[in-house]
């Protein structure tokens, strides 16, 4: 039995099978040993360490390239700053609870943001106004590609076919809050919601890409930093990012050439793309200016890194990495200095005409006889430009915060609304009192009830029978608000979705009540209607000009000085009149806060030589550091409700007729085309009255100021005096053909081709966005002195003038010097290019028109004393007879030997004398010919010479 055993044994020892089972023994106790290694020796220490690793590509921003002067000084630049992003890298297990949990992280970061003085990236296209109203900051196409992002269509034509184009602001927010959008809590205030979906659209335009980081605020402050990497572990997918954020130099002179970046839109990225693959939905671009025209370069090239990344998005290893370039660096042909100098003289100036008209009166009344040129600004209308232009904040007077004064204003301004309010539901509900019949005061407010309901789209415009006797008696003022707007629910004019009617199957009488209420309640919370309240409250002195100036005392816009109460300061500068003014003098309250007229201009000053444009102001203007990387939403709605429309680059986008100053092109084309020549003498009668289908003999500047005349003069003559009849006569005889006979389109197809030589007929070439120039095509007798339709911006002028200037050579303007790469190596050197040639233009045509433009300057008070040789030309546009009129003035200097030409522009200006004097202290700037203290003080220039005749 034994040996049986043993022969077992020995044949499973010799078997394979024995073999392979010792291995697998050996191996299990292996296995044994480590899986005892790692769970019980080891274990927690594995578990402290493990995380879930994914790899990702990350983009690295290249370093936007600078901008400098002409003398490389700098104007824009990159800087390093600190981001916090927020990525989409949270598991949810519905879409309700990821709205909670996202809108609840989003609400904390915010808290965090704003505790420490630092804000929101604020870019959506929509913002609570005074009155807590949603509204849209952007119109037109940009508000439809708004719309059709937020509805998630590529192309507005889809958008517009699928949903209602005319969804209001309100609605858009109510869309976006529900439950299948962002699900925002009604928990929130409207202000915080606003914020909450803000950030979650930014994400939405992300796309909600995995690890795609969202920049929620951008350059935040060091405690900002601190808090959020404390808080990470329970704030998901938020983060700190190194990036730059763009900085701009003396942003305030130079934001219109400049322009500023902002995020790229869909359409943005689909032209750039065309250009450059790398860009993504994620890049910020330039958007206008210079930054827009130059993206290309400034831009530079993005690097990349593969890297590591654990469960929370936080990198934990960097795999490879694609260093970035830095965008090359542009230099202008601006003179930083100059510029700077240019805007502050006609800041000074404006100022200067604001203070010769404000009056000591509630109300200007026209004479009989009067012009634009008589104009007077009552201090009552100063007093409640403050308000209606927001320089006071009148939100702020029932804040928890307020002052005394404003607390008292607040409590007059509660019973004057409830008091209006009250006696618009009387017009409506009780006796029916015509229109004609109503105080000047009540007809504002029924004016403005209508036409709130018509803006509103509640009073439908398009259904509204014209013809209807009711409509014509409502225009004729012969019946009353009641009668019209009862007649228009009748009519169906009234849509009832607006007014929120409790039945569709109400009768006229209760459409009719609801639509009473829903004005009462619309009253109760608008802004444009509490201007109209305040208005009236300093017509009929209940809210005093003490008053305004102790708000602008509480509201920090003015400061008192060492030692004296606001009351003080007010009484020892003679009362609120004296003291106002006072402060306008002194620009502590500027032309641009009053947004009366004037409260704009713009000088545009080029080298005669080149085209290169050596200063391009415009004001009022704007902080662009606002809008780098982000447009900062509510500035921009600021910007919008300003009455002085900052946004606005009046040098190269404010079209105005060019008056007189047109008066060298009909001398060039009467020169050239032999209907008079340098010699002529023509005899001013005053009355033109050779076309007899004129409706309107038109006169000569003088004759209508006391029947005098300007004589007999010649071509060069007739530009010193500006003589209107001397160039109706040239603009008849270029519109006489062969046989005799008058042709309106033989004088102006003649005007319009030297309009066009000289460059008129298309934009400047200046890089910036410039609205089209437009010849004139009516009445060539008006034409030839700068009336018709003839309509040009500043830069447009300055082409023009420039080619006189130099005798004849039509630069393109640039703003363009050259191009550098970072290290200072010129990549292009931008050459000036020629527009046209004027070879053909005889040299007595040129010294006649040199001869007539310094005879102009030689007999303008604003250059007496000055002895300096300058050539130039007034020009006075008139708008309407209830505006002043614009003023001009173009020139070049030195006469005899053109280094620079300078056009002013002044919108409103009264006087082409008060254009005249900017450029005469921009001309004695430019050539040192006194000191700068004597130039820019700081305090307003009064008109120092006469109305000028043009």
């Amino acid at each position: 039995m034994f040996k049986n055993i043993k022969e077992v044994i020995a044949s499973i020892v010799k078997s394979r099978l024995f073999i392979l089972a010792i291995i697998f023994c050996f191996m299990f106790a292996i296995l044994i040993q480590r899986i005892f290694q790692l769970q019980i020796v080891n274990g927690d220490t594995y578990l402290e360490n493990f995380t879930l690793t994914i790899k990702k590509e990350k983009t690295i921003p290249s370093t936007r390239g600078r901008i400098f002067d002409r003398n490389g000084e700098l104007l824009a630049y990159s800087e390093l700053a600190y981001a916090v992003t927020i990525e989409d890298n949270g598991s949810y297990p519905s879409r309700k609870v990821k709205n909670e949990q996202l809108n609840e992280i989003i609400y904390r970061l915010i808290q965090i943001i704003e505790s420490h003085g630092d804000s929101i990236i604020n870019d959506f296209n929509i913002v609570l106004d005074g009155s807590g109203s949603f509204t849209y900051t952007v119109e037109d196409t940009q508000l439809k590609r708004f719309l059709a992002d937020v509805y998630g269509y590529r192309k507005i034509e889809d958008f517009e076919k699928k949903e209602n184009p005319n969804v209001t602001a309100k609605e858009v927010i109510e869309y976006l809050m529900n439950e299948k959008n962002y699900g925002v809590s009604d928990k929130y205030s409207a202000e915080e919601a606003l914020k909450i979906i803000t950030i979650r659209y930014a994400m939405a335009a992300n796309s909600y890409q995995k690890y795609l980081a969202t920049t929620i605020a951008s350059d935040v402050s060091d405690e900002t930093v601190a808090v959020v990497m404390e808080n990470q572990d329970t704030l998901t997918g938020v983060n700190i990012e190194e990036g730059s954020v763009r900085k701009y130099v003396d942003s305030e002179y130079f934001a219109h050439i400049i322009g500023y970046t902002g995020k790229i839109s869909q359409d943005e990225l689909d032209a750039l793309k065309e250009e450059n693959e790398d860009y993504r939905l994620t890049d910020v671009v330039g958007k206008s200016g210079i930054e827009k025209y130059m993206e290309q370069q400034l831009q530079g090239k993005k690097g990349s890194e593969q890297v590591y990344v654990d469960n929370l998005g936080k990198v934990i290893k960097v795999d490879s990495r694609t260093e970035q370039s830095a965008g090359d660096d542009v230099y202008l042909t601006i003179n930083k200095k100059l510029h700077i100098a240019v805007y502050k003289i006609l800041e000074q100036k404006l100022a200067g005409i604001l203070v010769s008209r404000i009056q000591n009166i509630k109300e200007y009344v026209p004479k009989a006889n009067g012009t634009a040129s008589d104009i007077q600004i009552p201090i009552d209308d100063v007093y409640f430009a403050l308000i209606d232009n927001n320089v006071i904040d009148t939100n702020h007077f029932f804040a928890e915060d307020s002052n005394e004064t404003e607390a008292l204003v607040y409590s007059k301004y509660e019973n004057k609304k409830a008091s209006v309010i009250a006696n618009i539901a009387a017009q409506l509900n009780g006796d029916s009192i015509a229109y004609q019949n109503l105080s000047d005061e009540m007809k504002d407010y029924v004016s403005f009830v209508v036409n709130y309901l018509t803006n509103n789209q509640v009073l439908l415009k398009d259904s509204i029978n014209t013809d209807d006797d009711t409509y014509k008696a409502w225009k004729n003022e012969s019946i009353s608000l009641k009668d019209y707007l009862s007649y228009a629910v009748a009519q169906n004019w009234i849509d009832i979705t607006k007014i929120k009617v409790e039945s569709q199957y109400a009768d006229s009488t209760e459409i009719f009540q609801s639509l009473i209420t829903y004005i009462e309640s619309s009253l109760e919370s608008n802004v444009d209607f509490d201007k109209k309240l305040y208005k009236y409250m300093i017509k009929e002195n209940s809210l005093s000009g003490q008053e305004i100036c102790m708000l602008l005392f509480e509201q920090g816009i003015l400061k008192t000085e060492e030692g004296k109460t606001p009351s003080e300061e007010i009484s020892s500068a003679g009362g609120a009149y004296r003291f106002l003014v006072g402060k306008i003098k002194n620009l502590e309250i500027t032309p641009a806060q009053l947004a009366l007229w004037p409260n704009s201009g713009s000088c545009v000053i080029t080298d005669v030589n080149t085209g290169e444009v050596l200063a391009a102001v415009t004001y009022p203007s704007y902080d662009n550091n606002k809008f780098a990387n982000s447009i900062d939403a509510d500035y921009y709605n600021k910007l919008l409700n300003d009455k002085s429309y900052p946004l606005l680059n009046r040098a190269t986008q404010q079209k105005t007729a060019p008056g007189s100053t047109f008066k060298m092109v009909a001398a060039t084309a009467g020169l050239e085309e032999g209907v008079i020549d340098p010699n002529s003498i023509i005899d001013d009668l005053g009355v033109f009255d050779k076309v007899e289908e004129q409706p309107k003999a038109p006169k000569c500047w003088r004759y209508q100021s006391g029947h005098l005349t300007h004589g007999k003069i010649n071509v060069s003559e007739a530009l010193r005096d500006s003589c209107n009849y001397f160039f109706y006569e040239v603009g008849y005889r270029l519109s006489t053909t062969p046989s005799g006979q008058y042709s309106n389109q033989l004088g102006l197809d003649k005007l319009k081709q030297y309009a066009t030589m000289f460059g008129l007929s298309e934009t400047s070439g200046i890089e910036i966005t410039e609205s089209s120039p437009q010849i004139t095509n009516e009445d060539s007798i008006r034409s030839s002195i700068g009336q018709g339709t003839n309509n040009f911006t500043n830069v447009q002028l300055s082409k023009y003038i420039t080619t006189v200037a130099n005798g004849g050579t039509c630069y393109n303007l640039t703003l363009l010097n050259k191009l550098t790469d970072s290290s200072g190596n010129v990549i292009e050197d931008y050459q000036p290019t020629v527009y046209n040639t004027l070879d053909d233009i005889q040299s007595s045509t040129w010294t006649a028109i040199h001869q007539g433009m310094r005879l102009v300057v030689e007999e303008l008070k604003a250059f007496k004393g000055i002895d300096f040789p300058v050539a130039g030309k007034t020009g006075t546009a008139q708008e309407v007879t209830t505006k002043p009129n614009h003023a001009l003035f173009v020139s070049y200097a030195p006469y005899d030997n053109p280094e620079v030409a300078i056009t002013v522009q002044i919108a409103n200006g009264y006087t082409s004398g008060n254009a005249a004097e900017v450029g005469r202290d921009v001309v004695k700037y430019y050539f040192n010919l006194a000191d700068e203290s004597e130039i820019i003080t700081g305090t307003a220039t009064p008109p120092d010479s006469e109305v000028a005749g043009d």
